[in-house]
């Protein structure tokens, strides 16, 4: 049950066995059904989720009424708002699960108190949330400075699982790209061609 977020942690920090035992009991786990919304827009986003079985999707709908995918995440991946988990904000984002998952959850209230009881787990925050910030400025570089075609081969090379486990049309929405764009290119690179937009 914990054992991938007990490596996942001491990635970062080495713990004692006694920390490991305390953050496993703050931790609520939650089995979720397949297409369910985690979180929806309006509401004040209450976890922090750490993903131990399943794949779950953020996105936000534009004015056009279009939903936009902003992010996938998979085991060993953390989902949440930050802006809102720590602002207590209502959020703009929806987040569902895409298959059926098993969360570990903190509240910010359980989060609080592990920071207060185990200090070095601000380590841990920190080092996830430069990671995350890290991502997202690649993400915005590749956004601006390759074409269609190379931010498929990326996306594909980043995250090589999760086109089998996917509906097409959202990692199209994630890519910035039409349903119908995104099988063309997969069309012609499956048979060795360029594309170009």
């Amino acid at each position: 049950m914990f054992s991938l977020i007990n490596e996942h942690i001491n990635r970062c920090v080495d713990f004692t066995g006694a920390e490991i035992q305390r953050f496993n009991e703050l931790l609520v786990v939650k089995h979720i059904p397949k297409k369910t919304l985690m979180l929806q827009e309006g509401e004040v986003c209450n976890f922090e989720a750490y993903i131990n079985k399943g794949c779950i999707r953020t996105y936000y709908i534009d004015p056009k009424g279009v939903e936009i995918t902003l992010q996938f995440a998979i085991e060993d991946w953390w989902v949440s708002d930050i802006g809102s988990f720590h602002e207590r904000k209502a959020s703009k984002l929806f987040i569902q699960t895409l298959e059926p998952s098993e969360v570990l959850l903190l509240s910010p209230e359980t989060k609080e108190k592990l920071l207060h009881e185990i200090p070095k787990f601000e380590r841990v925050f920190r080092l996830m949330i430069q990671k995350n910030l890290t991502r997202l400025q690649d993400r915005f570089l590749q956004t601006v400075t390759t074409t269609a075609v190379e931010k498929y081969l990326d996306f594909i090379d980043r995250y090589p699982t999760i086109p089998q486990r996917v509906p097409q049309h959202y990692i199209a929405s994630y890519l910035g790209f039409s349903p119908e764009f995104l099988s063309k290119v997969r069309t012609r690179l499956s048979k060795g061609q360029d594309v170009h937009e």
